[in-house]
């Protein structure tokens, strides 16, 4: 049975639960354990895929297609390890579960309450993984303590631990220092208010991670160790880092963090292994030249609505020698002002997936521009399908063209809604969602970086490419360089008389890690770097 490490959170959100649940796997993946994370988020939507991505940021999708929390992309980035539908669960699809069963009369009609039924609910999904080879699951509790939905998630830890003995689970709890610049001083108060909060419901942290601004000195360390009753050894410092998020495993590999959780399971490992993470920091660290690349999309102000976008290309920067400057531009904007006045100074262009019809003119405006001016360009989902769309209106003269999405009365629907999608009525997890093969052409950009005839990749879509322009597309250059032949689904689009001009239907960004790049991210930050060098 695998042991369990708990991360609660207190003071405030956005402490960073997430990269610490992923730093922690790193590390002990990197001594040759087995490791698995999870996410409990206490709302109540059933999964994030229909929320807004201002409240939630973007929805990470899995292989087996599951709409998740962000937060697994830092799991999957850091520990390299896929996660799955038994990695996410909301209070709602927790709920959603006990009513399944009280109407189908699993209670035999006793009263459903939140303890016994909702806690044990939980539990169950905590032990999702006690039939596989995993040697440690890592759950990060979503929300702060004392928030009053996450309750029943704390109460369930409480049991779960009473249940299976102290030594098989590890409480951590990520905190916040704060730092008083009129008093000069950090303030440990907050966190011993926090720690008592989760006390009072019966769990004692195994550990502090404290995330502060200012190096906190011994005396602090001390006094937190003895009012929170956390051993002095288990008071961990999560100093701001200055470069890369990735630069934190290696500040908790200083501090030991693994080799305490080790020893407190009594388990045993092999030698720590970080080169090539050590590697990685280092090239973004060093990088010599500086590329711009533009982010044309509908919430271009939300960071953590392209996450995984923002950190494929940091990827794929430190592997050339590069450093990006990423432009947030509001599709918007452009039908105001014009490409040119946001584009005119760019290395490369992305227009990343999307819904809905706000700024789509400004995102075929965007295309247009750097088809028109050969600056490398990376069409992602929706910017796949913007992409056919420009080329229908400007190469090929459908004045008209359109997505249906968009325009359902189009003269020249290059776009259309899947086949299978006309009957669905329901928005939760009703996309194409998930993994499928893509098969490569030959001699095509596509094939040449990944190196293989056939690939797998992630998508999370309603619409399509129309195959009954397929030809008329093809006689006017347009290249399609992957297929997905079961349904005969075209999912590459490429230009061949262009720098770099790729469109994609699936989402590549889901699968690029630091140590690994995606090789079309990989390709078109090379393009843009050359782009640049050519200036």
């Amino acid at each position: 049975m695998p042991k369990h490490i708990f991360i609660t959170g207190g003071v405030v959100s956005s402490l960073g639960k997430g990269i610490t649940a992923a730093s922690i796997g790193l590390l002990l993946k990197s001594r040759g354990l087995k490791v698995i994370l999870q996410k409990f988020d206490p709302y109540l939507n059933v999964d994030p895929g229909t929320m807004n991505p201002y409240e939630h940021g973007e929805v990470y999708v899995t292989d087996d297609g599951t709409e998740t929390d962000l937060d697994l992309g830092h799991y999957e980035r850091f520990t390299g390890v896929s996660t799955n539908k038994y990695c996410n669960f909301t209070a709602g699809k927790i709920y959603d579960s006990i009513l399944r069963k009280e109407r189908r009369g699993d209670f035999l009609g006793g009263t459903v309450q939140v303890v016994p039924h909702v806690t044990g609910e939980i539990c169950r999904a905590i032990h999702s993984f006690d039939n596989s080879d995993v040697d440690i699951v890592i759950t990060e509790i979503g929300g702060t303590v004392g928030d009053i939905e996450g309750l029943p998630f704390l109460e369930a830890l409480r049991q779960f631990r009473l249940k299976k003995g102290a030594k098989n689970v590890f409480f951590i709890h990520v905190t916040l220092i704060p730092f008083l610049s009129k008093a000069g001083e950090v303030k440990t108060k907050p966190t011993q208010h926090s720690v008592g909060r989760l006390r009072e419901i019966g769990i004692i942290p195994d550990m502090l991670v404290c995330r502060t601004e200012k190096h906190l000195q011994p005396d602090v360390m001390d006094k937190l160790s003895l009012f929170c009753n956390v051993d002095r050894d288990n008071v961990i410092e999560a100093f701001d880092v200055d470069q890369t998020i990735y630069q934190v495993p290696l500040a908790y590999a200083e501090q030991n963090i693994d080799t305490i959780i080790l020893d407190y399971f009594g388990l045993a490992s092999g030698k720590r292994s970080l080169d090539k993470w050590r590697e990685y920091t280092a090239n973004v660290s060093h990088a010599t030249s500086e590329i711009n690349i533009a982010v044309v999309g509908k919430y271009s102000e939300l960071i953590d609505a392209y996450k995984s976008i923002h950190e494929a290309l940091d990827h794929s920067g430190a592997q050339h020698g590069a450093r990006i400057h990423i432009h947030s531009i509001k599709a918007e904007d452009i039908e105001a002002d014009g490409a040119e006045h946001f584009l005119a100074s760019m290395d490369g262009i992305l227009i990343p997936g999307g819904f809905g019809k706000r700024g789509h003119e400004g995102k075929i405006e965007a295309i247009r521009f750097a088809r028109e001016q050969s600056v490398p360009f990376f069409g992602i989902c929706l910017g796949m399908q913007m992409a056919v769309v420009e080329f229908a209106r400007n190469v090929m003269g459908l004045a008209e063209a359109n997505s249906t999405e968009l325009n359902e009365s189009t003269k020249d629907a290059v776009i259309a809604l899947m086949e299978e999608q006309h009957a669905i009525e329901q928005m939760g997890g009703t996309m194409r969602l998930g993994s499928y093969p893509c098969q490569l052409t030959r001699g095509s950009l596509a094939h040449t970086l990944y190196g293989e005839d056939t690939v797998h990749e992630r998508h999370r879509h309603r619409f399509e490419f129309s195959n009954s322009y397929y030809y008329m597309f093809e006689e006017k250059g347009m290249v399609f360089s992957g297929h997905y032949k079961e349904k005969n689904l075209v999912e590459i689009v490429e230009l061949t008389n262009h720098p770099f001009f790729m469109g994609v239907q699936f989402h590549p960004e889901f699968k690029s890690r630091p140590v690994a790049p995606h090789p079309l991210f990989s390709g078109f930050v090379h393009a843009a770097k050359t782009f640049h060098s050519s200036k």
